[in-house]
């Protein structure tokens, strides 16, 4: 039985865990996953953040949105900006790093724990604050992969390191209940819809 007393808010950077989940081979299960957190504690808040594309190819990642919207999770959003490298190559950016410390930091008085989805090394000075704050953390992310979904700094200042491996049982979306694909759709309205609209997860994470 979950402690009522452990007082848990959930942080998911959302183009991180769609790049992890990728990484290793499966889909995310969002009803499941918030399922398996509340049966850890008291869930107070589950944050989901994500950047949105300025692009009509891209407007299939509204569903998912909303659907995190109206079970459960607060969506944090915000539109990702373009640019044009030292190379010449577009890039698109949307780091969402501010907006989840900032919610984290305000909600340190009101949580025993925070579990963050995401293995982005910027995040290893916020796990340090909140825990010189009384506040146990646990990260959740993949060694798997060259080099590691997660940053080696994250992982030893965390509490508790997961890794999404050991949670595929319990939050991984059998492939029954996934959508078949249209015809001829192109690759980015496939990505668009299982998770983060990416195209590129080291441009959402820089």
């Amino acid at each position: 039985m979950p402690s009522s007393s452990n007082k848990i808010a959930l942080f998911i950077d959302g183009a991180n865990l769609y790049a992890t989940a990728r990484t290793l081979g499966f889909d995310i299960d969002y009803k499941r996953l918030l399922k398996e957190i509340q049966s850890r504690g008291t869930l107070v808040r589950a944050f989901y953040y994500t950047a949105v594309l300025q692009d009509p190819e891209f407007t299939s990642i509204r569903p998912l949105i909303d659907w995190l919207d109206y079970n459960g999770y607060t969506v944090v959003t915000k539109a990702t900006k373009e640019f044009i490298d030292a190379s010449g190559r577009r890039k698109v950016k949307g780091n969402m790093d501010v907006e989840l410390a900032v919610d984290a930091m305000e909600l340190a008085q009101c949580i025993d724990q925070m579990v963050l989805f995401s293995g982005g090394g910027n995040f290893r000075s916020l796990v340090e604050a909140m825990q010189r704050r009384g506040v146990r953390v646990t990260v959740i992310s993949t060694i798997s992969g060259q080099p590691p979904m997660i940053a080696d700094e994250l992982r030893c200042q965390a509490d508790v390191f997961t890794d999404l491996v050991e949670l595929k049982s319990k939050i991984t979306r059998d492939p029954s209940e996934r959508p078949a694909p249209r015809n001829h759709a192109p690759q980015s309205l496939l990505r668009a819809t299982t998770a983060a609209p990416t195209k590129d997860g080291d441009d959402f994470n820089d």
